[in-house]
């Protein structure tokens, strides 16, 4: 038997139809239709409704109603994030955020989101007595961080109510964590449309943030950046006019460096 057969013989059919599947969406084609997917593929309808089955209870497809089709889910997300988390994105962000530490005299933190949480991939403390312990590795709840609220402002309607359903209870930290679901929406609905995030006392009392978002060529948010002080060293006039300014302008070049452009944050109407 030749090399290539050899290898063939440990393919699975079914993992490469379904992958196969998921290669067909795209941002220029979103939305498939069952029928549409069976033609490409050259598949039965009946194989191709197992595989969308399975991929949408996996969380890799959303179901589409208004299309009779199906979209990508969050989970498709969740890899993309995992590989850009272990290969270059801490990486291409290094020097852009100790530059911005130094800037700002703030320490500087890089993040992902892992579906309700943000997880810290690097960690740039300030050089002041007040500085982040966060560590690498790290969690937060995405609804009560800035960087999670650049990240979560980022999803549709659907991909939200997959992480938290509707009108469920949140937790809260201080009093200017969101309590519910209903009101991180309109939060994030007002995040989008400002393109970062400014906070004040948030997640920890006494602590300042600005966060930003950082996009592929795909136009996707796939991390996020911040700076976090504390409240009494920076006035409210710095933080929301040049701090806001030199956290978008690195979040702007880490995403040159990833092919994305300077869009901003969206929440598709879907």
């Amino acid at each position: 038997m030749t090399e290539a057969g050899d290898k063939d013989r440990y393919m699975v059919p079914g993992l490469e139809r379904g992958l196969k599947l998921l290669r067909c969406f795209s941002r220029e084609a979103p939305v498939h239709q069952p029928g549409d997917l069976a033609r490409t593929l050259g598949l039965p309808r009946s194989t191709v409704f197992r595989l969308l089955h399975t991929l949408e209870n996996m969380g890799f497809l959303l179901r589409d109603d208004r299309a009779s089709g199906y979209r990508l889910g969050p989970a498709v997300l969740g890899l993309g994030f995992e590989y850009l988390s272990a290969l270059e994105l801490p990486e291409i962000a290094q020097p852009i955020l100790e530059a911005l530490r130094d800037a700002t005299g703030a320490s500087t933190h890089l993040a992902i989101r892992d579906r309700g949480d943000i997880v810290y991939l690097s960690r740039y403390a300030s050089r002041s007595t007040l500085a982040s312990n966060i560590r690498a590795g790290s969690r937060l709840p995405a609804h009560a961080s800035s960087m999670g609220r650049v990240l979560l402002a980022d999803l549709n309607d659907d991909e939200l109510e997959d992480i938290y359903g509707d009108g469920r209870a949140l937790e809260s930290f201080t009093d200017q964590t969101p309590r519910n679901v209903k009101i991180l929406r309109a939060m994030l609905r007002d995040d989008a449309a400002r393109g970062h995030v400014v906070s004040r006392s948030f997640f920890e009392r006494g602590v300042v943030s600005v966060a930003a978002g950082l996009r592929d060529s795909t136009g996707r948010a796939v991390g996020a950046i911040n700076i976090t002080a504390a409240e009494q060293s920076v006035d409210q006039s710095t933080l929301e006019g040049e701090f806001k300014d030199k956290v978008c302008d690195a979040a702007r070049a880490i995403s040159a460096s990833l092919g994305g452009g300077a869009s901003p944050l969206r929440r598709a109407a879907e």
